[in-house]
């Protein structure tokens, strides 16, 4: 039994559970072949967040964490590690090639219950994404909310070059005070991010079995799930293909909006979420069935990044980046397809997996009349909007034609494109405001039930319909 209640951050509702009870099953911890790396800190802030001087952690969050009862903590973590040959062939296991000879420290951020009471004993330890050249929270930034209303915890890894080394957003660039004994390159040798993987398996024994500093600050963690999202979700496939076998400190891997194929041998769970951007690019041939083992879920009308994400990375790269100039698209940007509420059910569905065996619900795939290895055609209705998929309500019971499909500068092929349909075409789709949220709520209820949105979201969807001015006349 528990109980549970709201309070707010940073003007967003958030949901703490008291008292959490769940049957949790022990799972063994991974081979001791696997190091445990020296933890320092947590590493004190010099400045206040946003100061010049950028004397805290980089990407620090702008929730209010104290008001959710959860604390923001950063430690460096410091040992030696494995270099890999990683075959092409998904299914064969990586060997080793230099052996534990080189060192590397890196640094590991940690958002977590602030008490044991608040803890549901999962952690999501995410692979911090470098595409734009920086360490990204991206699943934090979008899925906050939902983590803390799980009691989950949450750590980004540092583990690759560009995120440490880039020049100018890169930590050591951004704060050499702060980041500047950080090196993931043995002094600038090795540049093609062979230390990596043995650097996110030896994070998670950090956490699993801690000899010093204890990054979890004395909370124990049942299990603990790797994440990733487009090329770190590339890279955590390779890890569950090549490393894992070998490692094994992992209890299921969240893969978001990437991957290539996965090795369909291992027992572990593996869930794939993927964007309509993600099926009209490469997906679409990578798809493998669900099993015993795997789940993948399409999401039609999302895009790679989309307005929500967009709204959370804004603030945090004005602050701490000066902000970038958005590209120039062919067709107005940002899907308002809310990708990361089947996401926050996913990550709910590989715990119940894990923890007590409940296989989650098989999703539809995207309609695909044709496949390449490198794009997809996507069926549509008569009104742009794709065919199949998992369709929330705001897909639909359409307000916009919203796609995963764009073109331009910058990161414009991940924006997808959103043009909010005239007053003629609304007036004729629903011809009063009882219409449009009734049909809403149907959708989105029908949702809940399969398991592709959980009830907290599903009841802000069905409360945002009903406030809006949909059908009004």
């Amino acid at each position: 039994m528990r109980s549970s209640r709201w309070v707010v951050a940073s003007g967003v509702a958030c949901f703490i559970g008291l008292s959490l009870s769940y049957a949790h099953t022990a799972r063994q911890v991974g081979p001791a072949a696997v190091p445990i790396p020296v933890v320092t800190g947590p590493i004190l802030a010099t400045a206040r967040v946003g100061d010049p001087s950028h004397g805290y952690p980089f990407f620090s969050t702008t929730v209010d964490l104290a008001i959710c009862g959860y604390v923001e903590e950063e430690f460096f973590i410091e040992g030696t590690a494995n270099r890999y040959t990683v075959p092409a062939p998904e299914d064969v296991t990586a060997t080793v090639t230099v052996s534990g000879s080189d060192p590397y420290k890196t640094r590991l951020i940690v958002r977590r219950p602030a008490s044991p009471q608040h803890f549901s004993g999962t952690v999501l330890m995410e692979w911090q994404n470098v595409t734009a050249g920086y360490d990204l929270d991206a699943v934090w930034v979008t899925s906050w909310e939902h983590i803390v209303r799980r009691g989950y915890a949450w750590i980004g890894v540092s583990a690759q070059r560009v995120g440490l080394h880039q020049a100018v957003t890169g930590l050591r660039a951004w704060s050499q005070a702060r980041y500047g004994t950080l090196d993931v390159t043995r002094g600038g040798m090795l540049t093609d991010d062979s230390l990596c993987y043995d650097i996110y398996a030896q994070a998670a024994q950090a956490v699993r079995r801690s000899s010093g500093v204890d990054p979890m600050g004395g909370l124990v963690a049942k299990r603990i799930v790797a994440v990733g999202v487009s090329q770190s979700a590339d890279r955590l496939v390779r890890y569950h293909n090549h490393i894992h076998p070998r490692a094994g400190v992992f209890d299921a891997f969240a893969v978001f909006e990437g991957g290539v194929k996965l090795r369909t041998d291992l027992d572990v769970k593996v869930f794939k979420v993927l964007s309509e951007t993600d099926i009209a690019g490469r997906q679409a041939d990578l798809r493998q069935p669900d099993s015993s083992h795997l789940r993948r879920w399409e999401v039609a009308g999302s895009s790679h990044l989309d307005f929500h994400a967009r709204q959370g990375l804004d603030p945090l790269q004005a602050r701490d980046l000066g902000g970038s100039p958005p590209g120039a698209c062919t067709q107005p940007p940002l899907s308002r397809i809310p990708f990361y509420l089947v996401g926050n059910a996913a990550l709910d569905a590989l715990v119940a997996w894990v923890r007590d065996g409940t296989e989650p619900a098989t999703g539809r795939d995207i309609v695909t009349p044709s496949v390449t290895p490198t794009s997809a055609v996507i069926a549509r209705d008569s009104l742009g909007n794709a065919l199949g998929g998992i369709r929330l309500s705001q897909h639909d019971v359409p307000i916009a034609t919203n796609t995963g499909v764009n073109s331009g500068s910058g990161f414009c092929s991940f924006y997808g494109s959103h043009q909010p349909f005239d007053g003629k075409t609304l007036a004729a789709l629903y011809r009063t405001h009882d219409t449009y949220v009734s049909r809403v709520r149907q959708v989105t209820q029908g949702n809940v039930q399969r398991g592709f949105i959980v009830h907290e979201d599903a009841e802000a969807t069905i409360r945002e319909a009903v406030q809006s001015s949909i059908g009004r006349r």
